[in-house]
C-alpha cells in the first residue's frame, strides 16, 4: 500500500514507521519539526528511520492548505495514519492558537485529502482527554464527553466530530483512537516517563501533582503500535440500519469507529514513581503540589471493544516498560 503517516519525528509516528518498513509498503511520512520541545531528538528520530529505504520523509505542516493538496494529489494514498498534533494539555492553557492550527485546520486539510483523493481508510489519534469531567471508569467510548477541561481535549473531540461529517458525507471510512498515557523509548520529554527519570537521575526534584492521588492507564509504545496497525486493517463500514435514538456517540450509520487504545489498568501516580525508581536504582525526591489546570485526577480505558475488533491485549506492565525506558534513556543521554 501507499502510507501516509503524519507526525513521522513525533514518539507513536516514529514507532509505528518503524513498524511497518519492510512490510512491502510505501510509505511518506510528514513533520513540521515544530519546538514545542527538543528538535534534535525529533531529527534523532528520522536519523534512526534512515536504514529504511521504504520511508521517505516531506517537511510540511499540516495548516499548509496548499501544500497539503499537492501532497495528495501527487501520492494519492491507499490509507492514511494522522498521528501528528499540537500535544500537550498544560501547553494549550499558553498557546491556544497552535491548537487550532494543527489540531483543527490540520484536521481538516487531511480530511479533505481523504476526500478528494479516494482514500480507503483514514486512522487518527484522539486522546484519553476527551473524557474530560467524566467520572465513570473504566472510561467508554459509548459515554458522554461533552465536558473536556482543556482546549487540547476539545480540539481531540472536534477531531472525531469532523471526522464524523466526513463519513457521514462522503463515505470515508474514518477510525479515531483515544490514546492513553502513551511512553517508552524515544518519548516526549514533557511526559511523565521522561520527567520522572530525567529528575531522578540528576538528582533533581520531581512535581508530583495532586499530591500524588491521581493515576493513569500507562500504556507502552509497542503496545499502542500493535494496536494501530492491526486496526488499520480493520476497516469501518456503512450500517443503514443505525438510528441515533438506539445507538451510542460511538456508533453510526456512516463507516465510522472510535476506539480506546490503553492497557487497561490504571497505576497510581506513586506506584509509577516507585517502578521508575527501581528501574534507575535511586530514590525520587518528591515535591508535591496541587491539581494542574486542566488535569484530571484518573484515567482507565475499556479496551473491550478493540480487544474485539483486533484481538489484541496490551502485554507490557508498567515496571518492565519502565526499566525499557530507562535504558534507552542511559544510553541516548550517556548517563
Amino acid at each position: 500500500m501507499k502510507l501516509l503517516i503524519t507526525g513521522l519525528a513525533g514518539f507513536i509516528g516514529h514507532a509505528v514507521a518503524r513498524r511497518l518498513s519492510g512490510q512491502g509498503h510505501q510509505i511518506l511520512g510528514l513533520d513540521n519539526l515544530n519546538d514545542y520541545y527538543d528538535v534534535a531528538l525529533k531529527q534523532a528520530r528520522l536519523e534512526d528511520l534512515a536504514d529504511c529505504e521504504d520511508i521517505r520523509f516531506v517537511r510540511l505542516d499540516l495548516a499548509d492548505r496548499d501544500g497539503m493538496a499537492a501532497l495528495f494529489a501527487e501520492h494519492r494514498f491507499d490509507r492514511v495514519i494522522h498521528l501528528a498534533a499540537q500535544a500537550g494539555v498544560r501547553y494549550s492553557l499558553e498557546n491556544p492558537h497552535v491548537y487550532v492550527d494543527s489540531n483543527l485546520v490540520g484536521h481538516l486539510n487531511v480530511l479533505e485529502g481523504c476526500r478528494r483523493h479516494g482514500v480507503e481508510h483514514l486512522v487518527y489519534a484522539s486522546s484519553s482527554s476527551v473524557y474530560g469531567m467524566n467520572d465513570k471508569v473504566p472510561f467508554a467510548t459509548a459515554d458522554n464527553v461533552d465536558h473536556p477541561v482543556s482546549l487540547y481535549a476539545a480540539t481531540k473531540k472536534a477531531n472525531e466530530l469532523m471526522a464524523h461529517t466526513y463519513s457521514h458525507l462522503y463515505g470515508i471510512p474514518t477510525t479515531g483512537l483515544r490514546f492513553f498515557t502513551v511512553y517508552g523509548p524515544w518519548g516526549r520529554p514533557d511526559m511523565a516517563m521522561f520527567k520522572f527519570t530525567r529528575a531522578i537521575l540528576a538528582g533533581q526534584p520531581l512535581q508530583v501533582f495532586n499530591h500524588g492521588d491521581m493515576s493513569r492507564d500507562f500504556t507502552y509504545i509497542d503496545d499502542i503500535v500493535e494496536g494501530v496497525v492491526r486496526i488499520l486493517e480493520v476497516i469501518p463500514g456503512s450500517d443503514p440500519a443505525w438510528r441515533a435514538s438506539h445507538g451510542g456517540p460511538d456508533t453510526s450509520s456512516a463507516p465510522y469507529a472510535l476506539y480506546n487504545i490503553g492497557h487497561g489498568s490504571p497505576v497510581g501516580l506513586m506506584d509509577f514513581i516507585r517502578a521508575v525508581e527501581a528501574a534507575t536504582g535511586r530514590e525520587a525526591i518528591c515535591d508535591y503540589q496541587a491539581m494542574q489546570p486542566g488535569d484530571v485526577p484518573r484515567t482507565w480505558a475499556d479496551t473491550e471493544a478493540l480487544f474485539a475488533a483486533t484481538g489484541y491485549r496490551p502485554q507490557v506492565k508498567v515496571e518492565e516498560g519502565a526499566r525499557r525506558f530507562v535504558d534507552w534513556y542511559r544510553g541516548y543521554y550517556g548517563v
